[in-house]
Parts: structure tokens; C-alpha cells; sequence
């Protein structure tokens, strides 16, 4: 059997491929798109009280439009992890109280709401992003 006689495009199955340290570029991107998901969950945890339904709701479509966008820029679900990664540890620090006794987030359905409802938008951006696709013809796989 020669390699382009396999089904997927020669390349094998992902699986059966030597682990690889990324390109450059990509580390990179996907570093871009880490520190974009911190601003975004600081810029997030600013506006969801100030403007109560329509903050929240803006903040945790801002959310998801970044999972998404990472996840169909990089052409796979890394490209949402990384800045829902980002997301999550700038808004968990933003929760945590410094020893004067400020904090960002109060004790309000607001903040839970974005807190909670964040998490599960990174979840699902995750989850339904855009996998790899196999390369080759646009024929059905096993042909």
C-alpha cells in the first residue's frame, strides 16, 4: 500500500503521528490569543456590572465571539482553549481580595452569572470548535 492510497491524504491517522513542538508562528498565536482572553476577562469583569443585563450579556458574547474566532483562526479547538485558558486565570485573580480588602467582583447574581456563565461559554466554544479536518480529495473517507 503506498502512502497516498490511504485514506486520509498519506499523512496517517493523528494518533500514529511523532509528538512535534509547534511552529513558532502558531506558539505564538496561541500565545496572542492567551493574553487577548485575559484583557478580555478583565475588560468583561469592568463592564458586566456597570450595565447590568446588557453588560453581562455583552461581556459573555465578547466571550464567546474570542473562542470562537481563535477556534476558526487557528483552524482547530486549541484555538478556543487558549483564550478561554487566558479568560479563566485573569478572572479568577480578578475574584481573589488583595490584603486591603478591595475586590472587583461582589457577592451578586451578576457576577456569578458572568463567572458561571463564562466558564460554560469556554466550555462549549471548546467543545463544538472546529476540529481538523483531513486533508485530501472531497470524497468520502475510505474511498
Amino acid at each position: 500500500m503506498k502512502s497516498t492510497d490511504r485514506p486520509s491524504g498519506g499523512q496517517g491517522s493523528a494518533l500514529a503521528q511523532p509528538l512535534t513542538l509547534p511552529p513558532l508562528g502558531r506558539a505564538a498565536a496561541h500565545l496572542g490569543l492567551f493574553v487577548l482572553g485575559a484583557v478580555v476577562g478583565a475588560a468583561g469583569g469592568l463592564v458586566q456590572p456597570a450595565w447590568f443585563p446588557g453588560g453581562l450579556l455583552l461581556a459573555l458574547l465578547g466571550a464567546a465571539g474570542l473562542f470562537l474566532g481563535g477556534a476558526r483562526a487557528m483552524g482547530g479547538r486549541a484555538g478556543a482553549v487558549a483564550p478561554a485558558a487566558g479568560w479563566t486565570i485573569s478572572v479568577i485573580l480578578l475574584t481573589s481580595t488583595r490584603p486591603e480588602g478591595d475586590f472587583l467582583f461582589g457577592a451578586g447574581a451578576g457576577s456569578y452569572l458572568f463567572l458561571l456563565g463564562g466558564m460554560a461559554v469556554a466550555v462549549m466554544c471548546a467543545t463544538l470548535g472546529w476540529g481538523r479536518q483531513p486533508s485530501g480529495p472531497d470524497a468520502r473517507l475510505g474511498k
